[in-house]
Formats: C-alpha cells, sequence, structure tokens
C-alpha cells in the first residue's frame, strides 16, 4: 500500500517529482487557470488522495491547500466543530453594533456645542485631581489598547480563525472583524481623553504606540487556535481587572468621567473574556488531552503581557517601570496573575475532567496546582518589595515628573 513514507521518499529524491505542471504532459494550453497534474508513473490520483484526504483536480484546489497547509489540522477540525454558536454568538450574544454600540464621543465633550469649552474644563479639572502615578498607569494601559493591529494580525495567524481575503464570511472572520471593530474604541476614548486632560505628552505616548506597533509580540500561540483561546481567555481577563481597578481609583481622586471610561472598558473585556473562554470550553468537550497538553506548556513559560516590547525610545525598562507602579498601586498584581490561573482551572472545572490520557492527567495535575504555587510566590515577591526603597522613576509621558 502507497503510504507517506512511500511519498516522502520519492518527493525528495533528485529529479524525481510526483507532481508537474500540466503545460509538461500536454503540449496544449489551458489559459490562466491553474492546473496539476498527478505523474501516474510514480503515483496516482486515488492514491494522492488516499495519503492527502482530497482528490487532486482543478475542482477541490481550496480543499486541498487547506488540508495539506495547517500545522494542527485536528484542532482546526475541533474548532470548526462549533462554528455555528461562534456564529451565533457574533449576531445575538457578545457583539453590539447598530444603536446599541456605544462609542468614545459619548464619554467626551462635544466640542460642536456651545458650552464645549465648559465641559473641556470640567474634564481638566477632575483630571486634576488624579496623581502621575495613576495617570503613568492609565497611559500604559492605553498605549497596550493602540496596538490593536498588532492584536488582529495575531487572531489572523491562529489556523482556521484567519481572514484570508479581508472580507471572509466564516464565523471565525466576522468574530475577529467584530472583536476588532469593539476594541479599536478603546485606544480612541482614552486617547483623547489623555489629550484633553492636558496632563500628559502626547507626542511621547504616541512615539511610545508607534514603537510598540513596529516590535510586535509573541504570546507562543504558534499559530495554534487552542493556545490563541488559551492566552485571549487568561489576556482579556488581566485587561478587565486593570481597567476595572484604574477606573475605582479615578473615581477615589474625584474623576467620575475617567471613572465611567474605565468601567465601560472593562465591560467590553468582561464580554470578551467570556467569549474566548467559551470557545475553550467548547475545545475540551470535544478534545481535552489537545487543549491540556497546550495549558500545561503555555503556563511553563508563564502568559506574555502585550505591551512588554514597549519602549519611548529613552527608557529601556519602560515596561518594566510601568508594571511597577502598577503593582504598587495594585492595578495588576502577581497576585491577581494567580487568580486569573485559578479562575480558569475553576471555570473549566479542569479538576474534574475525567477520561484523560496518562500525560493529559499529568498536566491536568500540574494545571491544578498552579494558582496555590504561583499565590505563594506572589505574596513572598510582594512582602520583599514593601521592604525594599521605592525609587522615583521619571516618565516621558508625564513631561519626565517622577513617580
Amino acid at each position: 500500500m502507497f503510504n507517506k513514507l512511500a511519498l516522502t521518499t520519492i518527493l525528495a529524491a533528485p529529479g524525481v517529482t510526483a507532481f508537474t505542471p500540466a503545460h509538461s504532459t500536454s503540449s496544449r494550453t489551458t489559459g490562466t487557470s491553474l492546473r496539476s497534474t498527478v505523474d501516474p508513473t510514480v503515483i496516482t490520483k486515488k492514491e494522492y488522495q488516499d495519503i492527502c484526504g482530497v482528490s487532486f483536480d482543478d475542482s477541490n484546489l481550496a480543499a486541498r491547500l487547506q488540508k495539506t497547509s495547517y500545522l494542527y489540522p485536528k484542532h482546526v477540525e475541533v474548532i470548526e466543530d462549533f462554528a455555528p454558536m461562534v456564529d451565533e454568538m457574533v449576531d445575538t450574544i457578545l457583539l453590539e453594533t447598530g444603536d446599541k454600540a456605544w462609542q468614545p464621543q459619548d464619554y467626551l465633550p462635544d466640542l460642536a456645542t456651545d458650552d464645549y469649552i465648559d465641559q473641556i474644563k470640567d474634564l481638566r479639572e477632575a483630571a486634576a485631581g488624579v496623581p502621575d502615578d495613576v495617570f503613568v498607569v492609565l497611559v500604559g494601559d492605553m498605549v497596550t489598547e493602540e496596538a490593536l493591529p498588532t492584536y488582529q494580525t495575531l487572531l489572523n495567524t491562529f489556523e482556521g480563525c484567519d481572514d484570508p481575503i479581508g472580507t471572509t464570511d466564516s464565523p471565525w472572520a466576522r468574530w475577529s472583524r467584530g472583536w476588532t471593530s469593539e476594541e479599536n474604541r478603546h485606544g480612541d476614548l482614552l486617547n483623547k481623553y489623555l489629550y484633553l486632560s492636558g496632563k500628559t505628552d502626547m507626542r511621547s505616548i504616541e512615539v511610545t504606540i508607534q514603537h510598540l506597533i513596529t516590535s510586535g509580540f509573541n504570546p507562543g500561540a504558534r499559530k495554534d487556535p487552542y493556545r490563541g483561546f488559551l492566552y485571549t481567555s487568561f489576556q482579556e481577563r488581566a485587561t478587565k481587572i486593570s481597567h476595572g481597578n484604574v477606573g475605582k481609583l479615578a473615581k477615589e481622586y474625584g474623576a467620575k468621567d475617567l471613572q465611567k471610561i474605565c468601567a465601560k472598558i472593562a465591560g467590553d473585556e468582561g464580554r470578551h473574556e467570556k467569549a474566548y473562554q467559551a470557545f475553550s470550553t467548547e475545545i475540551l468537550k470535544r478534545d481535552p488531552d489537545g487543549l491540556l497538553m497546550e495549558f500545561g506548556d503555555m503556563m511553563r513559560g508563564q502568559i506574555v503581557m502585550p505591551a512588554e516590547l514597549m519602549t519611548d525610545g529613552k527608557d529601556a525598562k519602560l515596561y518594566e517601570n510601568f508594571s511597577e507602579v502598577a503593582q504598587r498601586l495594585e492595578v495588576y498584581t502577581a497576585i491577581d496573575y494567580a487568580d486569573i490561573i485559578e479562575h480558569l482551572v475553576n471555570h473549566w472545572k479542569i479538576g474534574e475532567l475525567t477520561g484523560l490520557s496518562p500525560e493529559a492527567e499529568k498536566e491536568q495535575e500540574y494545571i491544578c496546582r498552579l494558582p496555590e504555587r504561583y499565590r505563594k510566590l506572589a505574596t513572598r515577591s510582594m512582602n520583599q518589595k514593601k521592604k525594599e526603597e521605592v525609587v522615583p522613576q521619571s516618565f516621558s509621558w508625564i513631561f519626565d515628573r517622577k513617580v
């Protein structure tokens, strides 16, 4: 029986190819259509179909490319199995569209009204009472949101979830575009608020945004939709926590408009979090072994924050310094990291999964122990930092003032 090994051997042999362009087997011209044939002296079409799962003719070109190009064909098959659910989410559950959709202008002074100057004065007076360290965290969150082009690019690398022509009508492509359209509002709103507040160096912030988009980031998804949804399940919750806590601080200092802005953005992140966690739940129903193996592997490498490559072109440790401020304000801490892992373990009922392979059972045990391990490490680290002297750091975002 002709098998994959034989096929590989033939293709590797010098000067031998199983597949030849149509023009080499026939003198007849075929215009501009793409045509390929199987060399019957090497491998028959039936043998090719048995190996690759698709026939070898022009009418099946799309299926052939799909079957032979995926790194994770089983994972793609699994996510395609619950694509109808994704389609329903796009239309009825998660993504607000039309009149129901909020827009940044709903939370900002309206420059088309006669009293726009008074509206801006009110915003600036409230912002003046918010300390610089809170503004540093707010700017860091905004810069992270403004790197949205990087995140949509990432979504399009998840096999089976891509949007190859830009208007693909598949559930996954529609989800990607819909998610992006909602997320786009976050950076727009925060950017305009910071501009109107008068407290920040907008050019320095814009330089930081451009640097971050140029640098990109690698969350370790490896084009795998399983890993991609595990990452987004974690990251959307982390972002929700950060925006929500900045909003609480804003309210504490009397900036109710900023509190409303942060709460609205956190609400979006919360809906998106539920969606990605629901996707992972569906994967667990169909392939628990596969998801647990990827979950365990990702946790061993820890979750990469999307803005960790940020720089303003001056401070080589900008992300580290920004993170230190966020930790001190308890906007996002190592304890939150442990809590998110615990939430995911409980939400997906990882400890209750049965019928696993021996390898997956080991990952199950490892994952279920992680929250407590991380919480102990986080507590120890945070207690140690409290004993250390805090060295004020200057941030170009706030005209080099120190916090």
